[in-house]
């Protein structure tokens, strides 16, 4: 049960004009900071802890002795006097007058076994902004110690780096993009982009102003719809849902998100530092992983094997076939121009016989003939340059290849060591934790 949600105080009608009044005080002290005068009798409403919590803070916001009211609200409500007040000295920019007792008792114990109160999460939000000062900021770290991170949860780096990071071809492979899709190669390009970007993500929240944020109120500018205001109103009787609920891990997760707030962001960090350091050190191993020895690429779209000492012969020779097959029609044996040229011989030797008119049919015949095996050979000849040529090229391009394997082997040094810095980076940040904590 959430504590931060107000009672019903027996449906008093004297309640209302205190529930007014808690309403106007809390946008006037968010607003600027200042209280609205305290029309007289409006707290005295019978057993409900709102009416002396909302005295007691009138006086401390005056600079007067609040101890009366503040003692007559902890033995009616403990608890919500203390997330009142707590929250209600946040948003107006004097969390340093919060008794240390006060934010203790108003928190509570956080674990993973129990959802997270709206109350626990606005009070974890004003510290977090520095509302209650380093000292606040320490108590709610000590109070999220309660969360076991595991080492190799990879949730906390796809909560800090979302979604598959794009690779771009690298300078050695620019003239065969295909080999930057080869798993092992994709896979370790992979590791290199999103190392980098959790370095960025590492610097940009830890780079985050931490000290001194809440130092005095600013109108719509600082807690705008966040939930301190949205927990006050609910304790003021103004109504409110308490849900949804999240488990602590899963607010976390939440606040390492690119668009989470940037001051939760660094307690998060913070407590999920065993799996980021993790996380960031295998990404490293995958970088430092050499290329492997053999690579089985398409190659003018036939699968040749790569090796260091150049491509493999027996998948050149198989490529080289297929390239036959595929590039040389079967041609059927030029009958015509054989049938052609026996009947211009007969015809040629009938006209040598009956009449000689005849021998120019024959000759007519036989230069049909000869042409149509002129064009059967030419055709053949057209084939074999074709199929020479591709396979020329198919050789080059292999060999070509292997030569942007070694090259992409010596940027993988250079990749290796880039890796090694970022994650020295990300280490550093890790253990600096969050400022003025």
């Amino acid at each position: 049960m959430d504590l931060t949600t107000s009672p019903d105080p027996g449906n008093l009608a004297e309640a209302t004009e205190l529930h007014r009044y808690a309403e106007a005080l809390i946008v006037s002290l968010a607003a600027d900071g200042t209280t609205p005068d305290l029309p007289p009798g409006i707290t005295d409403v019978p057993g409900y802890w709102l009416g002396p919590a909302v005295e007691a803070l009138v006086l401390i916001m005056s600079g007067k002795d609040a101890l009366e009211p503040l003692a007559l609200a902890n033995q009616l409500d403990e608890r919500r006097t203390a997330v009142f007040l707590c929250l209600a000295l946040a948003v107006c920019g004097h969390g340093d007058r919060i008794h240390a007792s006060w934010l203790g008792t108003a928190f509570g114990d956080l674990s993973e076994e129990h959802p997270v109160a709206p109350g626990q999460r606005a009070l974890w939000l004003a510290a977090a902004r520095g509302a209650y000062g380093p000292v606040g900021k320490i108590f709610v770290l000590r109070k999220l110690d309660a969360v076991n991170v595991p080492a190799d949860d990879d949730r906390w780096l796809k909560a800090l780096v979302p979604g598959l990071p794009e690779t771009s071809v690298p300078a050695s492979l620019e003239g065969f993009p295909e080999l930057a899709k080869v798993s092992e190669i994709e896979r370790s390009l992979r590791a290199s982009v999103t190392l980098r970007r959790l370095r960025e993500r590492c610097v940009e929240i830890t780079s985050t102003r931490q000290a001194g944020e809440v130092t005095k109120v600013v109108r719509g500018t600082v807690w705008a719809e966040d939930e301190p205001l949205a927990v006050l109103r609910a304790l003021a009787g103004q109504g409110g849902q308490e849900g949804p609920l999240s488990s602590l891990t899963g607010h976390l997760l939440q606040d390492l998100r690119p668009d989470a707030d940037p001051h939760m962001a660094a307690l998060a960090l913070h407590v999920a530092a065993p799996a980021i350091r993790t996380a960031a050190e295998s990404l490293v191993e995958v970088v430092r992983e050499p290329p492997p020895d053999t690579l089985d690429v398409p190659i003018l779209g036939y699968p040749i094997k790569l090796r260091p000492e150049g491509p493999d012969q027996e998948s050149m020779a198989a490529a080289e076939q297929l390239l036959v097959t595929e590039s040389v029609p079967k041609r059927a044996r030029p009958w015509p121009g054989y049938v052609l040229l026996v009947l211009a011989v007969a015809v040629i030797a009938a006209g040598l016989v009956v009449s000689l008119p005849l021998v120019l049919v024959g000759l007519m015949v036989a230069a049909a003939g000869g042409h149509v095996l002129w064009r059967h050979r030419v055709r053949e000849h057209s084939d074999v340059r074709y199929v020479q040529t591709r396979a020329g090229k198919l050789a080059d391009l292999a060999d070509k290849a292997v030569w942007a394997l070694h090259e992409y082997a010596r940027e993988s040094e250079d990749r290796a060591s880039t890796a090694a810095r970022d994650l020295a980076e990300v280490s550093t940040l890790l253990r600096r934790g969050p400022r003025a904590a």
